[in-house]
């Protein structure tokens, strides 16, 4: 039987990895990395590099970025972060993105500067996007998950660094604790009432996805 240091940890685990997040995780990523960059520069910036593992190019290039009108990749992912995101909603940055900016997105997309680089990481998740405005710029880093945010610049000033391999900062549980076996006894030993509320919010959305793909063609 687990001790009930493991099963609450079990369950905070699984609460910190069902995240709602709007569309694939990847380009959402890329959306919240860049919202959180424009916020720091306190402007759109006009010129963008954005520097991205090889898996992450590979997840996003062809990937429709949602509430765009359709767009895809990784410059029309980080274009809808700076355009219409809000940061301070997370995975769920371009949620709420009406389709009077969709226009306004594409337009950015195209007409600004942006650089897209393929980083030289072992890493295979890991976004960092620099952004300038006149004399102003700023840097925001993303590793290992998908809104851990381990590096903050802002005009040459350090504002945030975090060693990416130390793990901290990427969850607030230690995954350590997790094997095989005791998955297997919390799953069938853990009282529902303490995973219910997490577990019928997935399965509601889920289930709303697969209606909508069976319904529409896709």
């Amino acid at each position: 039987m687990l001790s009930k240091f493991k099963e609450a940890a079990y369950t905070a685990i699984l609460k910190e990895e069902l995240l709602m997040a709007t569309g694939c995780t990847e380009p959402t990523a890329i959306a919240f990395c860049a919202a959180r960059m424009r916020d720091m520069l306190g402007a759109r910036p006009e010129h963008i590099k954005i520097e991205v593992s090889g898996n992450i190019i590979k997840n996003v290039k062809s990937v429709i970025v949602p509430n765009t009108g359709g767009l895809k990749g990784i410059k029309a992912a980080a274009a809808a972060g700076i355009v219409a995101g809000d940061a301070s909603l997370g995975l769920q940055v371009i949620s709420s993105v009406p389709p009077s900016l969709h226009d306004e997105i594409k337009v950015y997309a195209e007409s600004v500067p942006i650089l897209v680089v393929c980083m030289d990481t072992p890493r295979m998740l890991e976004i960092r996007i620099t952004g300038r405005f006149g004399q102003d710029s700023a840097v925001v880093h993303i590793a290992n998950s998908h809104s851990n945010i381990i590096y903050e610049e802002k005009n040459g000033c350090v504002l945030k660094n975090i060693d990416p391999d130390d793990g901290s900062g990427e969850f607030p549980t230690d995954r350590s604790v997790l094997n095989v076996k005791d998955i297997v006894e919390y799953a069938n030993t853990v009282d529902l009432a303490d995973v219910t509320p997490i577990l019928d919010n997935q399965i509601k959305c889920n289930s709303a996805i697969a209606e909508k793909g069976l319904r529409e063609s896709w």
